[in-house]
């Protein structure tokens, strides 16, 4: 069931909000402030959403913490930022031009990584980016600023879980491919179908094994100098440029 996350990125705190409204480049859907929030501060932000035509709505501190999701750093104030890219998973599986490379994000829960993720796998032209409710850091300031902005514009899919997401992959027809360590085949000599789903786990559990019983492959990236592993957002990197020197048409 499609939910208002599906459509928004989500910003809080005063500074992240005046950037929303102050990039001409970004839709903002509302503004949601305070009843409590007044002064300078407050003004500010009534200012900025007036000259952009923003609908501002009063809530209760309270309401304000619940949806911004972070009672710590919300400052009373959130904005809703239209993702033009953002769909459920089953709507793009379904739609007329299904995503040719798909990356499954599984367990990663540091914001930095997952902002890092979305800005490199949005540059090698991947289809679609599954960034599920639950498991994964959410879309949020720090993942914002970790992408550089680019996570405002990222095709994310959005879905449950990564495991409702591996089983709607594979009921379309995907291959899986996961990335380990240990797996003998190599990424660079494997061979990628056109149209395939990637996934990533998180660098302490790895793939998760409700995901991993839908994995159709297993590769690594070879390593060097006594290098073990990548740190997963580097990981990425290397994946979604490999499939895109194999597969250079555009999505």
């Amino acid at each position: 069931m499609a939910s208002p996350k599906d459509r928004f990125v989500t910003v809080y705190g005063r500074k992240p909000v005046l950037e929303a409204l102050g990039d001409a480049t970004l839709q903002v859907d509302k503004v949601v402030l305070a009843d409590t929030a007044r002064g300078p501060a407050a003004r500010e932000i009534l200012d900025a959403a007036a000259e952009r035509g923003v609908e501002v709505q009063r809530a209760s501190a309270h309401r304000v913490k619940v949806l911004a999701g972070n009672g710590k750093q919300d400052q009373g104030v959130l904005a809703d930022v239209v993702a033009p890219r953002m769909k459920l998973l089953s709507d793009a599986l379904s739609g007329p031009r299904p995503p040719r490379g798909v990356l499954l994000l599984d367990g990663i829960t540091t914001p930095a990584n997952v902002g890092m993720i979305l800005r490199t796998a949005t540059a090698a032209g991947m289809g679609g980016i599954v960034v599920p409710r639950r498991g994964v850091a959410s879309i949020d300031p720090l993942v914002v600023k970790a992408s550089a902005g680019v996570a405002f514009h990222a095709p994310v899919l959005r879905c449950g879980t990564a495991a409702e997401a591996a089983s709607e992959l594979r009921s379309a027809g995907y291959p899986i491919f996961g990335l380990a360590a240990d797996a003998p085949a190599s990424l660079f000599s494997a061979d990628l179908p056109s149209r395939v789903a990637f996934v990533l786990g998180s660098e302490t559990a790895g793939v998760s094994e409700e995901v991993a019983s839908h994995v159709t492959s297993w590769v690594s990236i070879p390593m060097r100098g006594g290098v073990e592993s990548l740190n997963v957002a580097s990981a990425a990197a290397v994946l979604c440029f490999e499939h895109l020197r194999r597969d250079p048409a555009t999505y």
